[in-house]
């Protein structure tokens, strides 16, 4: 399995960075877009990574934020898998700043073949669009810094990942992990039937050294995850806490991960 760090919040030696998400991901024959940013600047990466992303079989969504979808306007063709919620208007609480896609559902629909799925949608037999996440724990997904247009909380309850099934475990990546990365990773055993966790990439959306941040580690060690890559919209505070358990690797534009199936 390999994946391609096309955007990201820290820069390569070569590529730029954004606030924002984007991960090129070659397993089993297939290759996916997950995400792409905020601009434009996941193509710009590909360019001088000598990465070709004009032969993917599919783009993967993760959920409905524009550090996630925006580059979507520079796309055209092809199969778009989402959550149907991806596509409401949404802000920030506190700013009122607009957060959600630039484009809406009906520009979406002319140029994609848009696949939304609220369940588990199979992608292949051993890849897995994990739809809505159920928020099961009592320490994840309680606040939310987001609201819909009618000022009630958004909590982004379109939030997604992808499980790929690799053959010593699960192997699952997040765009933010809204949901809650223990939610996330439960989930994905229960729509794969499998409890062995390989590892978990992306955003985690964990911000402080708190209660959320440690269950999540406890969590992540009592499974005996082997591979932990925290990205994008994990905080110093929580990765601190994260680096005195596990191994980390910092996450930047450019990164080429080889993860052994």
């Amino acid at each position: 399995m390999k994946i391609t760090i096309l955007t990201d919040n820290y820069p390569g030696k070569y590529t730029d960075a954004e606030h924002g998400l984007s991960y090129l991901i070659e397993y089993e024959g297939k290759k996916i877009l997950f995400d792409t940013g905020q601009s434009n600047l996941f193509l710009r990466n590909a360019e001088k990574l000598h990465v070709d992303i004009s032969d993917i079989d599919l783009i993967i969504l993760s959920h409905g934020h524009f550090d996630h979808g925006n580059g979507l306007q520079y796309l055209s063709g092809g199969t778009l898998i989402c959550h149907p919620g991806c596509f409401t208007r949404r802000f920030s609480k506190i700013s009122k700043r607009y957060i959600g896609l630039k484009n809406t559902k009906q520009e979406i629909e002319s140029k994609f073949n848009l696949i939304t799925s609220v369940e588990p949608y199979i992608i292949s037999e051993k890849i897995i669009f994990l739809g809505e996440i159920p928020r099961l724990t009592d320490f994840e997904s309680k606040i939310t810094p987001f609201v819909f247009e009618d000022d009630s909380p958004d909590f982004v309850t379109d939030d997604s990942a992808v499980a790929f099934l690799l053959h010593k475990g699960i192997f699952v990546i997040t765009g933010c992990g809204h949901a809650g990365i223990v939610n996330t990773l439960e989930h994905a055993k229960s729509a794969t039937g499998k409890n062995r966790i390989l590892g978990i990439m992306g955003g985690f959306h964990l911000k402080y050294a708190d209660n959320q941040t440690k269950e999540t580690i406890s969590y992540l060690k009592e499974n005996n995850v082997k591979h932990i890559y925290p990205s994008h919209c994990t905080e110093l505070p929580a990765l601190i806490e994260f680096h005195k358990t596990f191994p980390l690797k910092q996450i930047k534009t450019g990164d080429v991960m080889e993860i052994d199936n």
